[in-house]
């Protein structure tokens, strides 16, 4: 364990792609190896990234003994034995930070010791690129400065946000699984260069940055996507009339049922660990 003045010893359980791009980004933000340590099941995946990054693979225990910080980024499915192997070594004194999708955390409440302070994350993918987008959440025995720490990681890969827990299934239906509602547009109108006669590859250079450049102007303008749409959409012109066929073919009433869709597998996550 870390001293008061020191930075936190953190360990990251579950080295996926998520778990992975949080190391990475920490490395860039300054961290340095010896701060961090990782937790993988597969051997072979441990010594890739200790070789990649020069960080220490170890196991639960020891991490749960060692480290200030624990990064939670198992799958939900995966999450029951992990609190069986942490719950004898955890510290109360021990951040637990979740990044599993749908849990709670009174799931973590109340299969860990008394007082752990626990923190609900829900990010995204494009933490592998250092551009997430990331909402975090108090569980009762968490305090401001825990959610402060929080805030400091996660910045390393991105902009975070503080929301109710109450609001965390909408997030990850929003932008939890947001990503995946851009990747599927962009396919389908690479698909529809295609279709119009342009080789792949030009499709896809001609999509992908505009794709880029669309969310660079919502970002950078302030301004409301109704006022950039309205500013490409001419009277009687070629946006409007591709307007009129997305509405026609009810592309934003899918749009809304398919994210209420995504909240409501969340919230099932939720109840399902509940009943267990």
């Amino acid at each position: 364990m870390t001293t008061a003045n020191a930075r936190p010893t953190i360990a990251v359980l579950g080295a996926g792609k998520i778990g992975e791009a949080l190391l990475s980004g920490l490395l860039h933000g300054g961290r340095s190896a010896d701060e961090l340590m990782f937790t993988e099941r597969y051997p072979e995946r441990s010594a890739e990234l200790t070789s990649t990054y020069g960080i220490r693979g170890t196991d639960v225990p020891t991490a749960a003994k060692e480290a200030d910080v624990l990064v939670v980024a198992v799958k939900p499915q995966d999450i029951e034995p992990l609190l069986d192997d942490l719950a004898p070594v955890i510290s109360p004194d021990t951040l637990v930070v979740s990044l599993c999708a749908g849990l709670p955390t009174a799931l973590f409440e109340r299969r860990l010791p008394a007082g752990v302070p626990v923190v609900r994350v829900m990010p995204n993918t494009p933490m592998l690129v250092g551009e997430a987008m990331s909402a975090i959440s108090p569980g009762k025995h968490a305090r401001p400065e825990h959610l402060a720490t929080v805030e400091e990681l996660l910045s390393a890969v991105g902009k975070v946000v503080r929301v109710p827990e109450s609001q965390q299934d909408a997030v990850t239906a929003l932008s939890g699984s947001g990503p995946a509602y851009f990747f599927f547009l962009v396919e389908a109108m690479i698909d529809a260069g295609i279709l119009l006669g342009l080789p792949r590859a030009v499709a896809e250079k001609l999509i992908i940055q505009s794709a880029v450049g669309a969310a660079a102007m919502l970002a950078e303008t302030g301004e409301h996507p109704v006022t950039l749409r309205e500013a490409v959409t001419s009277p009687a012109g070629t946006t409007i009339m591709a307007i009129r066929e997305l509405e026609k073919h009810g592309v934003r009433a899918a749009l809304l049922a398919a994210i209420e869709a995504a909240r409501d597998r969340s919230r099932e996550l939720g109840r399902e660990h509940e009943e267990r």
